[in-house]
């Protein structure tokens, strides 16, 4: 008599997978996703600036809003670049909204007040301006960043503005 094999039992299913993380290439090519490149660049070289150079008194919190207004935006693109938004719990189903608030209230409001600080730091160092001063100047750099902060600000106002008639002509996504 010729043995049977035992009937084979499939296994068990594994985890449902994940899918595969790939970029969101329309985000990038959209004016949000460009306008989120130049925020990044141009506060990275903010608080770059106030940090690589003595800073005291209230520059603290402007390198303080300007740092958390980076890491917050830094989060806001990679899940936007990598379509993941719906992760965030409770903020993931109103993700226009988010990044409304995001950049209206956060990004341009405390912007503007860190480049108040560093413009008022600026003029109090103006003296130093002058030629045959001999010590050193933070003149120069508390202007560029404020330069990189109004500017930054303006971005700030541009994608919320963006958002905001997005979600006026009753669109719900980003893109």
């Amino acid at each position: 008599m010729a043995r049977t094999a035992p009937p084979t039992v499939p296994p068990p299913p594994g985890p449902p997978a994940r899918g595969s993380l790939s970029l969101h290439r329309a985000y990038l090519r959209s004016p949000l996703g460009l306008l989120r490149l130049g925020q990044l660049a141009l506060g990275a070289a903010f608080w770059v600036t106030v940090a690589a150079h003595k800073y005291e008194g209230a520059a603290h919190f402007a390198l303080f809003a300007a740092v958390l207004i980076w890491l917050l935006t830094l989060a806001l693109f990679g899940l936007s670049l990598l379509g993941r938004w719906e992760l965030v719990p409770w903020l993931g189903s109103r993700w226009l909204l988010t990044n409304l608030v995001h950049d209206l209230a956060l990004g341009v409001g405390l912007y503007t007040a860190a480049t108040g600080i560093m413009g008022h730091k600026a003029k109090q160092r103006s003296f130093c301006n002058l030629p045959g001063y001999s010590q050193h100047c933070l003149y120069s750099a508390y202007l560029s960043a404020s330069i990189c902060g109004g500017i930054t600000a303006c971005l700030y106002l541009f994608s919320g503005l963006y958002c905001l008639s997005r979600r006026c002509q009753d669109q719900r996504d980003i893109i």
